[in-house]
């Protein structure tokens, strides 16, 4: 019988078993906890139209108009008002079915500071104008940002435009898997005073925006008549979209300069 060179022992192979696995065992433990969402009364996603529709000063009218709604009292009380006296909310702006621009991440607002750094970052944000509508396409953009960080009791898409949709796939499709989701459709449509030749035979923006884009629990249409009247549509709009407990308003509202 042969003597092994290096006589076996099952202590040593023991205790090096042992030693690896409690190397890799603090690997695990240390390993980050996954971020729970934090919650909010409403995740709000501000959908803006910068198509060519919209000339350089009534896209500066929209701006001006969320940042104002933003430094707002009443709203500040609605926020103020929910369960959880916060929301989350974020901003974007479209145009052809490809192009969204997520111009201002998502923030939380819980007080006038708050809402104060998310006027300022509407303010601060770029602006730019390009071509086609793609109401469709800026319905899935929206529904793609929701639970980033944040949980709310309801999401909310607020979209506004002043025209139809001409690109990407068919509304209807887009408006269906929002809905799916448990998404809230809302609309602010800008009826324009001096119509575009190229809108002759197309359905009123209103009756529009009423069938085609909002849709959900509670959901209503803002119609501003013209840029002028946009900012005031836009803090009634926001305000009533915030409140904890959502009156139940006309399916469609209307304001004027």
């Amino acid at each position: 019988m042969l003597t092994p060179r290096f006589p076996l022992s099952p202590a040593p192979f023991g205790r090096r078993a042992l030693l690896g696995a409690s190397l890799g065992a603090p690997l695990l433990l240390r390993a980050p906890p996954a971020r729970a969402n934090e919650p909010v009364d409403v995740e709000l996603v501000l959908a803006v139209d910068v198509s060519r529709s919209v000339d350089q000063e009534e896209q500066e009218m929209q701006f001006r108009g969320y940042a104002a709604a933003f430094r707002d009292r009443r709203l500040i009380e609605g926020v103020a008002g929910g369960p959880l006296g916060r929301i989350a909310v974020t901003f974007f702006t479209w145009s052809d079915w490809h192009i969204q621009e997520h111009l201002v991440p998502w923030t939380l607002v819980d007080g006038p500071g708050t809402a104060e750094r998310f006027a300022a970052a509407i303010d601060a944000a770029p602006r730019r104008a390009w071509l086609y509508t793609s109401i469709s396409g800026a319905m899935d953009y929206a529904a793609r940002l929701f639970g980033r960080g944040f949980e709310g009791t309801r999401k909310v898409v607020d979209i506004s435009g002043d025209g139809v949709n001409n690109s990407g796939r068919p509304v209807a499709e887009a408006r269906e898997d929002a809905l799916a989701q448990g998404i809230v459709l809302n609309g602010l449509a800008v009826l324009d005073r001096t119509p575009q030749p190229w809108a002759a035979g197309l359905p009123p923006l209103d009756d529009y925006y009423r069938s085609q884009v909002i849709g959900g629990p509670g959901a209503f249409l803002m119609v501003a008549e013209g840029f002028d009247a946009f900012e005031s549509a836009v803090k009634r709009k926001i305000i009533r979209e915030i409140a904890s407990a959502p009156p139940h308003g006309p399916l469609v509202e209307r304001a004027t300069a």
